[in-house]
């Protein structure tokens, strides 16, 4: 059976347990980093302090999101959002990482490693889209201020969230629905530390090259159509910033975007030089060390980024300290 001969009603419930049971491979061994043995108990310390912080500083934005009325604007609740998609990525793939480090590697059932993909890639996907829709968000407020609330109000804002979350769980079926027709017969060790997609192809013996043009396909909507709306916003963004005669007035606007513009430097560096150029030409050095950044690291970076540079989060974070 072909991925492309299988339509959306062949996908039920119990047919991801089906699709395990059809294939040769019942274990995935993941390798992670086999070159570090001689650095294991600093890199595995560095890397369980980069997870507790990082799950404490993305729940600490959604608890004082919710206990603080100054913080009910939309802007705040889009990066509740965004912490909500970084403690999905941290959880499903940082214990699995620190396990491999300390042990030399994992062995996964492959159900497991489906399921840690199928976390990861809705998680991946929403992020980008919210990074677009709070890039609009600092359009209105900077070049049309006057009709801010009017757009970017209540029904706005749940159902922008609600569409992201949609749109990342149809690219999971679409990757679903095409894996659910390739026969994976080995090898079962994945030379990485989580179970991202073409780790898993490279397990199939089935011809998976209309596979690849399909995730060519999406991967660029996904990646490239959310970073074309960034790029206009900012565009906008910088010509009516310049267009205020103080300095002050323009050093104000700037501020009131410049978190947002740092999130999406890293998080879509990263993301377009692992998946969207080639990687045959990389080592597997290069792309572990990509994956770390966007995996590990930007997640425990963003609730630093908006807390730090953000006067709201800090006095939000005070009252909560006064009354603890």
């Amino acid at each position: 059976m072909r991925g492309e001969d299988v339509g959306l009603a062949d996908i039920e419930g119990a047919d991801l347990a089906k699709m395990v049971l059809k294939n040769n491979i019942t274990l995935i061994v993941l390798l992670g980093f086999s070159n570090i043995q001689k650095s294991t108990f600093l890199f595995f310390s560095l890397l369980f302090i980069i997870y507790c912080l990082t799950i404490l500083g993305n729940l600490l934005i959604m608890v004082l999101y919710l206990l603080n009325k100054s913080l009910q604007s939309p802007m705040y609740f889009f990066i509740t959002q965004l912490s909500l998609c970084d403690l999905m990525v941290t959880m499903d793939i940082v214990p699995t990482l620190l396990h491999t480090v300390l042990y030399g590697e994992s062995t996964l059932s492959f159900i497991g490693c489906i399921f840690q993909f199928c976390v990861f890639v809705p998680s991946e996907s929403s992020e980008c889209l919210l990074l677009s829709v709070m890039s609009y968000d600092r359009y209105l407020a900077i070049c049309n201020p006057l009709r801010y609330n009017s757009i970017m109000n209540h029904r706005f804002c749940v159902t922008s969230v609600i569409v992201t979350w949609l749109v990342g769980f149809m690219v999971l079926l679409i990757d679903v629905i095409y894996m659910y027709g390739l026969h994976f017969c080995g090898p079962h060790i994945i030379d990485h530390f989580y179970c991202d997609l073409e780790p898993i192809l490279q397990l199939s013996c089935s011809d998976t090259s209309k596979f690849h043009k399909q995730i060519l396909i999406t991967g660029s909507l996904v990646l490239m159509g959310p970073l074309i709306v960034i790029v206009m916003s900012y565009v906008y963004i910088v010509i009516t910033i310049l267009k205020i005669p103080s300095n002050t007035g323009r050093h104000k606007a700037f501020s009131t975007c410049s978190s947002h513009l740092i999130v999406v430097s890293l998080f879509y560096g990263t993301l377009i030089t692992a998946y969207m150029f080639p990687t045959k030409g990389q080592s597997l050095i290069i792309n572990k060390a990509l994956s770390l950044i966007y995996t590990v690291l930007i997640p425990l970076l963003n609730p630093i980024i908006y807390t730090l540079r953000n006067k709201d989060f800090k006095g939000a974070f005070h009252k909560l300290r006064l009354i603890s």
